[in-house]
């Protein structure tokens, strides 16, 4: 009786390592060596994109600040301006534009400084401004526009760099197609059409939101040069 119990112990012990043995190993890969494992030029690419996301990052923040900062206007300006100006006092209104230092303030001051000249040159001297203020908002803007564009076709030229690995590894084997032949290739058509399409949405999202901020500015801008204007043709 005692034969038979460690003959059935042994029996389930064989077994249970049996059943370890055939139990596939669960593997984690890390974000590390996904990128490693693409070879030298699913490396290079994933370099390159990653600057590109570096740049983008840095192009959104540096003009979402420093459009936030050119929204910033007291509510009052306006009144003040109008004021200095229906007392004629020109001077006064030059003033107070250069100390609040915004584009709104910047085009006041240029439809101030010709005052007496005719209100078509008043309004072109505003717009002649108002354009080159909006060309510094935009400022490096559309090279975000580019990396939205140009990140996901850099990434697809990985994945067809890791296609002609893979198919050569095809021709040279020999008839025999082992999967681990086909890895590098694998990898590297994978890792950067992932990267590329990552790098292409944040450059578009940061893209778009920077254009919104924009137009705000300028709807702003124009709203005050018009009512500047308007002050100027009301009759004295």
């Amino acid at each position: 009786m005692l034969n038979i119990l460690l003959q059935t112990i042994t029996q389930d012990q064989e077994g249970a390592e049996l059943l370890t043995d055939t139990v596939p190993v669960e593997k984690s890969l890390s974000i590390i060596e996904l990128i490693s494992s693409g070879g030298v030029a699913g490396q290079f690419i994933i370099a390159l994109l990653f600057l590109m996301l570096v740049g983008a990052i840095y192009i959104y923040f540096e003009r979402l600040f420093a459009i936030k900062a050119a929204s910033k206007i007291d509510s009052n300006f306006m009144n003040q301006i109008k004021d200095h100006v229906s007392h004629g006092k020109v001077d006064s209104a030059q003033l107070l534009c250069a100390q609040v230092n915004s584009p709104v303030s910047r085009l006041i001051g240029k439809g101030i400084s010709r005052i007496g000249k005719p209100l078509a040159d008043i309004n072109t001297a505003i717009e002649n401004a108002g354009r080159l203020e909006v060309y510094g908002l935009e400022k490096n803007v559309s090279i975000l526009a580019t990396i939205s564009g140009a990140a996901p076709m850099i990434g697809f030229l990985g994945t067809v760099i890791g296609m002609i690995l893979s198919i050569f590894e095809i021709a040279n084997s020999g008839g025999q197609i082992d999967i681990k032949l086909l890895a590098d290739g694998l990898y590297t058509a994978m890792t950067t059409t992932v990267a590329g399409l990552i790098v292409g949405i944040v450059g578009y999202m940061a893209y778009n939101h920077l254009v919104v901020k924009t137009d705000k500015v300028v709807y702003q801008m124009e709203a005050n040069s018009l009512e500047f204007l308007d002050h100027l043709n009301e009759p004295t």
